[in-house]
């Protein structure tokens, strides 16, 4: 009588094993397709794929565990509160990968529901990678460069001075110069200039560059 309860509910008494490991396998190619192809093409943080494989496992399994059976509701809502907490803190983290982490957490809960068509699930999980192959595409990007912090010692009366300084004292005309601050205290003026990045070079995507720190007087 309770599992006719449950099943009137839409709530599985039990996992068939071999759904469970349909649904398994589907997301570890899902993941392996978005980790080691697509988010790959460029240059990432390197514990980014730990982290969004990380993401996708224990979500896939805690959405199976939930779905095994009757599963308090308050339970549910404290594992969902829990992932709203996940942040990328960290400053080599770019929106990039904040949009693959995203992606990751919808592919497991695609994966993770039980007594769901397999062609469909299968289906929505290639329509979410094949959007991510089309937008993301690397050629759509403009080159590595890096990002050198400079302090001159001195103010400057036109903005269009500071770029011509700056290639005077490295012997490179710069991508461009943004001023980040005018001291008229000590007389200085902090900028950061972009360079294009030399062949062997740790590179990094332009929206989490790496920065040099230079003192020019």
């Amino acid at each position: 009588m309770h599992a006719l309860v449950l099943a009137a509910k839409g709530i599985a008494g039990h996992i068939a094993p071999m759904d469970l490991m349909t649904r398994g396998g589907v997301d570890v190619i899902a993941l392996l397709v978005m980790v080691g192809w697509l988010y790959r093409r460029r240059p990432s943080a390197p514990a980014m794929p730990l982290v969004l494989a990380a993401l996708n496992i224990g979500l896939f399994a805690a959405m199976s565990t939930i779905s095994a059976g009757k599963f308090p509701a308050g339970v549910g809502f404290g594992l969902f509160g829990i992932l709203s907490l996940v942040r990328l803190r960290s400053a080599a983290f770019t929106l990039r990968d904040v949009a693959y982490t995203f992606v990751t957490l919808v592919i497991a809960l695609c994966t993770g529901l039980p007594h769901r068509q397999m062609w469909l699930v299968a289906v929505l999980d290639a329509v979410v990678l094949l959007a991510v192959l089309l937008v993301d595409d690397p050629k759509s990007y403009e080159p590595p460069t890096r990002t050198v912090k400079l302090t001159l010692d001195r103010i400057y009366p036109e903005p269009a001075l500071i770029a011509h300084d700056v290639a005077l004292r490295f012997g490179q005309a710069p991508l461009c110069v943004v001023v980040d601050e005018v001291d008229y205290v000590r007389e200085t003026t902090r900028v950061s200039a972009r360079y294009p990045a030399q062949p062997g070079e740790p590179t990094a995507a332009p929206d989490a560059e790496p920065r040099e720190q230079v003192t020019v007087s």
